[in-house]
């Protein structure tokens, strides 16, 4: 009986296995706060001593080194630290910087009808970028930004 189990077993782990490559991905790389409160610690482990708190859900981070389980994030102000990787989602997000309103347009242009204007700090998911416009949404409000505007655009 256990002679023909054996294979049966066998081709199970197989379908459910995952290569390895696909578990890990090149750093940098953006990254999402998927919950409502995390922990940055100074270290990759629960034994180090917690830095910093995050309670903003959807902040866009830049992950910067990837250790067994831990994430090395850096966020828009330039903070670095360390956090568990499962706290973090693969969805792309910006926050608006700048010292003023940025305008949210209908279209990837200055020219573009004028939609919102968004405070630095507002944070939502971002699309597609092109000719230095992101598409923006912030709680479904939609439109288009300068990428200059967004930390969270282009390459990490």
């Amino acid at each position: 009986m256990i002679n023909r189990l054996l294979p049966l077993f066998s081709l199970l782990i197989l379908a459910f296995a995952t290569p390895a490559s696909a578990q890990q991905r090149e750093v940098p790389y953006w990254a999402t706060i998927r919950a409502s409160e995390i922990n940055m610690r100074v270290g990759p482990s629960a034994e180090f001593k917690i830095d910093w708190v995050y309670r903003r859900q959807g902040l866009p981070v830049k992950v910067i080194r990837v250790v067994e389980g831990w994430r090395l994030i850096q966020d828009s102000e330039g903070t670095q630290g360390w956090v568990v990787a499962r706290l973090l989602s693969p969805d792309r997000g910006a926050v608006v910087i700048g010292g003023d309103l940025a305008p949210m347009r209908d279209a990837p242009s200055s020219s573009g009808k004028l939609k919102w204007k968004a405070e630095p700090g507002v944070v939502g998911k971002i699309g597609d970028c092109e000719a230095g416009w992101c598409e923006f949404d912030v709680a479904g409000r939609a439109g288009w930004i300068k990428a200059s505007r967004v930390w969270g655009s282009g390459e990490p």
